[in-house]
C-alpha cells in the first residue's frame, strides 16, 4: 500500500499535468498560510483558479471528489483571496476547481475535473 502523503503528491502531480494539457498554467503548488493549504494555483486566461486535488487508490470508500465538503470549499474561497493578496496580483475573477484522481498504481489514473465547484 502506498503511503497517504506519497499518493497525494503523485495525485497532485498527475492533476497538474492534466490541467496544463487542458490549457491552464500552474503558478503555485502547496501554498500554505495559517488558514490552510491550496493544492494547486493555476491561471486560465485572466481567471485565477484554485484547485483542490483529492486522490484515492480505490473507490472502495467512494469517489475522490466526494471528500470535498462545504466547509472545505468555504476555506478555499478564503484561501483564494489570501493567495491573491499575498502575491499582489489582480485577476478578472477566480474560481474553485476540483480534480479527483483515482490511481491504484497499476496503470493510467482516472481523472475527473470539475470546473467552478460551488
Amino acid at each position: 500500500m502506498v503511503a497517504k502523503d506519497q499518493l497525494g503528491r503523485r495525485g497532485e502531480a498527475t492533476a497538474a499535468v492534466f490541467l496544463e494539457q487542458a490549457g491552464l498554467r500552474i503558478v503555485d503548488r502547496n501554498w500554505r498560510c495559517p488558514v490552510g493549504e491550496i493544492d494547486l494555483v493555476a491561471v486560465d486566461g485572466s481567471t485565477l483558479v484554485i484547485v483542490e486535488v483529492k486522490t484515492r487508490s480505490s473507490d472502495d470508500f467512494g469517489q475522490p471528489l466526494e471528500a470535498i465538503t462545504a466547509s472545505k470549499l468555504e476555506r478555499l474561497y478564503l484561501l483564494a483571496s489570501k493567495w491573491a493578496r499575498a502575491h499582489d496580483l489582480r485577476f478578472s475573477g477566480f474560481r474553485i476547481d476540483a480534480v479527483g484522481v483515482l490511481d491504484d498504481g497499476s496503470g493510467t489514473p482516472r481523472i475527473e475535473h470539475v470546473r467552478a465547484v460551488i
